[in-house]
């Protein structure tokens, strides 16, 4: 079934599955509620849904269609990749999330995939989570850095590492916060642990 409150986009989509011989559009709604209606007729396998539409959007539309079908597998089809858009859908435990400027292979081997059981994510949609949720790198510490982290883990307190180095004090507290942030740690145990574990003292 196809959602959308588009008549042109309908109208494509619908196009981009005609001469398949296993994949048939047996309903198109151009809001929720019309959606959730021609879903108890039609019970269809998968459902392509858009996000904003009138009457009730498509989360809206989503969040009833597991509790009236369960099985019904729902892709989201949309031009919207923002943070909130993609969260607040796959926290409704969709089977996948496209964008409408997919290509029409890959249209079809998402709605396979949804209907074997699989999820699939655009790979925009894929990339932009994964650079949301991977850690910001490490780097490496000066040479100075080492220096005070090297002192440090011989058990020196701020004020001895300053008379070793001939620096202040402050300049100690500075370099150690440098440290702190370029090992991703949060105190000096931490990074006398990841700097030995690195091998950098």
């Amino acid at each position: 079934m196809i959602v959308d409150d588009h008549p042109v986009v309908r109208d494509g989509l619908r196009g981009m599955f005609d001469g398949l011989t296993d994949i048939t559009v047996v309903a198109e709604a151009r809001d929720g509620r019309e959606a959730l209606a021609a879903a108890r007729t039609e019970r269809p396998d998968v459902v392509l849904m858009d996000l904003r539409m009138p009457v009730l959007d498509g989360l809206g539309a989503i969040r009833r269609l597991r509790v009236e079908q369960p099985d019904v597998r729902v892709i989201v089809l949309t031009t919207y990749d923002g943070d909130g858009d993609i969260s607040r859908a796959l926290a409704e435990g969709v089977a996948g999330y496209l964008l409408k400027d997919a290509p029409r292979e890959e249209l079809h081997a998402a709605v396979r995939t949804a209907g074997a059981g699989g999820r699939v994510l655009a790979p925009a949609v894929t990339a932009h989570l994964m650079g949301r949720l991977a850690p910001v790198p490490a780097t490496v510490p000066s040479p100075r850095e080492v220096e005070v982290l090297a002192l440090i883990a011989r058990g020196a307190a701020n004020k001895e590492v300053a008379r070793v180095l001939l620096i202040s004090e402050t300049t100690v507290k500075t370099h150690l916060k440098h440290v702190f942030a370029k090992l991703g740690v949060d105190n000096r145990a931490a990074a006398v642990a990841v700097a030995l574990q690195r091998r950098l003292i």
